[in-house]
């Protein structure tokens, strides 16, 4: 095989409380990649590409992790990679980490699967670090390992994969972007110990409200104290979107990843769209385009086509 094509989905970080910590898979949107083996020790994006990506490989997010992978392999071979992006850059669902991830997964595929999901999800971190300036894996992970993962640590890295009720998840990304590198930027340096107990709480509560398919759990849990209170004020309407959503049904949500994007976690389809009515009904009223999705948790993770 010297031809691949995957399919990299979006996800959603952080999950309100556990900031760089905790993240899940979508089933849509996805970015489609062909990933070809070529027989020079290089990587190549190839022009063209919507959203004005970059083609020098050091600073695309999916060229930086194939750069990485190639360190690391004897062979005198690279990859040039096609990327029709549908995931939105600065849209907070990931659109970097589809990028970083499908690469790595479909260049892996190439070698036989010469390297396991962590060591992908390594490689993959180096095109966040492209991104936002940091090394982080909660979009990386879920994207790779499917479903709901959690990050027990970065260096050295330990993922852990949470499994998780059946979960509809509800999207609306108001037509602004917001740079991983400037919400990172607003941030508090410190955090009083007492929101840190809250917080910490509210992160092991909802781990187990995943396990335990509690819903009333992980409802409660999806509350966050140090992060959401800085960075909603990036994102036109985010108080009422949240509060009208639960009241439409939603078990909670948030931030998705550094915005602009709000998710809602619903136990069921029927919820979930009424909760993506209602967060249109917002959005017209304001006047600011945005679009929405209505969609599931994926538990496959990026999906090579034909297998």
């Amino acid at each position: 095989m010297s031809e691949i094509t995957v399919h990299a989905p979006a996800t959603v970080a952080n999950l309100v409380c556990g900031f760089d910590v905790l993240g899940l898979c979508l089933s849509e949107p996805f970015d489609t990649m062909r990933v070809r083996l070529i027989n020079e020790k290089k990587v190549v994006i190839a022009p063209g590409g919507s959203f004005g990506l970059p083609v020098d490989p050091a600073l695309n997010t999916a060229g930086a992790p194939l750069i990485a992978m190639l360190e690391e392999i004897d062979d005198e071979i690279g990859f040039e990679v096609n990327i029709v992006k549908n995931i939105k850059p600065g849209s907070g669902i990931g659109s970097s980490a589809a990028s970083a991830a499908g690469a790595v997964v479909a260049a892996n595929k190439l070698l036989n699967n010469k390297f396991d999901r962590q060591d992908l999800v390594r490689f993959g971190m180096f095109g966040e670090k492209v991104a936002s300036g940091v090394k982080h894996a909660d979009n990386i992970a879920p994207c790779i390992y499917g479903g709901v993962t959690l990050i027990r640590s970065i260096f050295p890295l330990d993922i852990v994969s949470i499994p998780s009720p059946d979960l509809h998840v509800a999207l609306v990304h108001p037509q602004i972007e917001v740079r991983t590198s400037d919400a990172r930027e607003i941030l508090r340096k410190e955090v009083l110990l007492k929101d840190a107990i809250r917080q910490w709480g509210n992160i092991a509560g909802l781990v187990a409200g995943f396990m335990k398919n509690d819903y009333a759990l992980i409802g409660r849990s999806l509350e966050d104290f140090i992060i959401e209170p800085v960075r909603s004020m990036l994102i036109p309407g985010f108080d009422e979107v949240k509060r009208r959503c639960k009241e439409a049904g939603a078990l909670g949500g948030g931030i998705s990843g550094s915005g602009p994007s709000i998710f809602m976690l619903c136990s069921e389809r029927k919820t979930a769209n009424a909760v993506e009515t209602e967060m249109r009904s917002i959005y017209d009223r304001m006047g600011l385009p945005y679009h929405t999705y209505v969609t599931a948790v994926n538990a496959d993770g990026v999906r090579v086509l034909g297998s």
